[in-house]
């Protein structure tokens, strides 16, 4: 009783205390015994605000960066109570520590502690929020400014990974504050389900892997950190997936330029500096987006300007010149951001300007083709759920013979005829022994085909000689003319037809060891 007495007179003494004396005393008082405080203590304590001044404008990078690395490192083993949140921009649920609630964490062998401090703003609803970093006093030194770099990195690699993705294209209004419109980028495309042979694959996701890790380097040499991706092949050879499968690897967002829709030079470099960093710019059919060639022939059959109209003839007439896309990929204002990937696609390669294409702008040309053997296995195991069959011999056999089809091609016979895996490949086997004989078929007439293989069969059983393309991927019998023999290399005919006829006596024999 006497204990309690005392410390119920100390208690009245401090507040007879805190009402008597000056405001400016007792803040002198105060910081004092804080001072004492940590002099004893054997812990060092960081304030991070939220904002870094007192109007609440200026947001702190750190605090968010420490809320984004909480989220990383789960630190629901070492804290009771959480607040859960999910944005517009996100797709998974994020937390935040409760107020006044302490999370533990290690670095270097040294137990840190983060204590989320929130206070309500005297005669306001507002919030004044802070994270408090305890470490050994001792090893101060040696850990605030590496651990306050994890800490970056870490939420920086979580914010990129786990944002959601856009998909932006110009609207034509570049000179205005955004030319872009979006819609969320969620495209399934990823390198594990595409039709690419594994040693290119490999060698893509090398590179992207090597840049995306790059910074360093890419300042160290002192290049800008970007990249440039040719693209090239014939239509449906998965052009446009490789581009989607990229931008999930890296998470990157996309922005599909389109040129006819921008109108000068001007405006382009107005996209260019509107793009964010961490994305993948694309223009596609860069062959046919816009005629850049024609600069090159203008100049040269111009006679020379003069005397002050040395403006490009392409600038004066309000459209984009192969100058100002050059700049926009390699120039001056294509270091306006970081860590940026610009491809470019074609269909023929031959008809793009050599100046588009060399080495600098375009670092890394892909060429993409029809389907190899495991191209095809890749997309029976998407589409069929088939690891291996008998029949994929003679779909290598094919291949090697000169049936090859584009990945399109090849997706849409197996996803027509998905139900049955039988009916699927043995579907794709004739259409590639269709590309064998030369049958270039129009798409219904292909599609005929897919669901008949044996109007292929049929075919194999007549002779060669009568045989005649009236229209691609039809076969009809020619007319002899009397007293005239039919035109046509016999010979080749005949070993593709005996070729044929093997592949499809390989088909027969395996139908019947499996009792079909």
């Amino acid at each position: 009783m006497e204990i309690l007495s005392q410390m119920w007179s100390f208690l009245g003494l401090l507040t007879v205390l805190q009402n008597v004396l000056p405001s400016q005393i007792l803040s002198l008082l105060h910081s004092f015994y804080e001072s004492l405080q940590d002099f004893f203590s054997p812990f060092a304590y960081f304030e991070i605000p939220e904002f870094n001044d007192y109007c609440g404008v200026d947001v702190n990078d750190l605090y968010r960066h420490v809320n984004l690395y909480l989220n990383s490192v789960n630190p629901a083993t070492t804290c009771r109570r959480f607040t859960l949140s999910r944005s517009k921009s996100s797709n998974r649920i994020s937390f935040t520590v409760a107020p006044n609630h302490t999370v533990h964490d290690s670095f270097n062998g040294h137990t840190l502690s983060w204590t989320h401090h929130v206070e309500t703003v005297q005669d306001s609803l507002d919030e004044r929020r802070s994270f408090s970093l305890k470490l050994p006093k001792r090893h101060r030194q040696a850990l605030l400014s590496p651990y306050l770099e994890l800490v970056t990195s870490r939420a920086e690699e979580f914010e990129r990974v786990s944002r959601e993705r856009r998909l932006f294209t110009n609207n034509g209004h570049g000179s205005y504050e955004s030319g872009w419109v979006s819609v969320p980028f969620r495209h399934p495309s990823t390198f594990e389900t595409l039709a690419l042979e594994p040693q290119l694959r490999q060698q893509i996701t090398d590179d992207l892997t090597a840049f995306a890790n790059g910074k360093e380097f890419y300042h160290r040499v002192g290049r800008a950190w970007k990249r440039g991706y040719l693209l090239y092949g014939p239509p449906g050879s998965g052009k446009s997936s490789l581009i989607a499968a990229m931008a999930n690897y890296l998470c990157y967002d996309v922005y599909d330029l389109e040129l006819t829709k921008v109108s000068d030079n001007s405006e382009l470099r107005a996209l260019l500096i509107q793009t964010t960093n961490r994305s993948i710019i694309v223009i596609e059919d860069i062959d046919c987006s816009v005629d850049l060639t024609a600069d090159r022939l203008s100049k040269t059959k111009r006679t020379t300007p003069a005397k002050g109209s040395s403006r490009d003839e392409g600038e004066e007439n309000g459209r984009v010149t192969l100058s100002g896309l050059l700049n926009f990929t390699d120039g001056l204002w294509s270091c306006c951001g970081e860590e940026r990937i610009i491809v470019f696609t074609t269909n023929h390669r031959d008809n793009v300007d050599p100046a588009l294409v060399r080495c600098g702008r375009m670092d890394v040309h892909v060429s993409l083709g029809t389907c190899g053997i495991h191209a095809f296995k890749a997309l029976a195991a998407n589409y069929l759920g088939l690891e291996s069959h008998p029949l994929f011999d003679v779909v290598e056999s094919c291949i090697r013979s000169g049936g090859t089809l584009t990945p399109a091609q090849v997706g849409e016979i197996l996803l027509r005829n998905r139900r049955d895996a039988e009916v699927a490949i043995k579907a794709v086997i004739s259409a590639m022994q269709a590309r064998i004989l030369g049958a270039e078929r129009e798409p219904i007439e292909y599609e005929e085909m897919a669901k008949s293989p044996e109007s292929v069969e049929r075919g194999l059983m007549e002779s060669p000689e009568n045989w005649e393309t009236s229209s691609p991927g039809k076969y009809v019998r020619k007319k002899r003319k009397e007293g005239g023999s039919v035109t046509g290399s016999g010979s080749s005919w005949e070993k593709k037809v005996k070729f044929l006829v093997r592949l499809r006596s390989l088909t027969k024999s395996d139908s019947g060891r499996r009792g079909c």
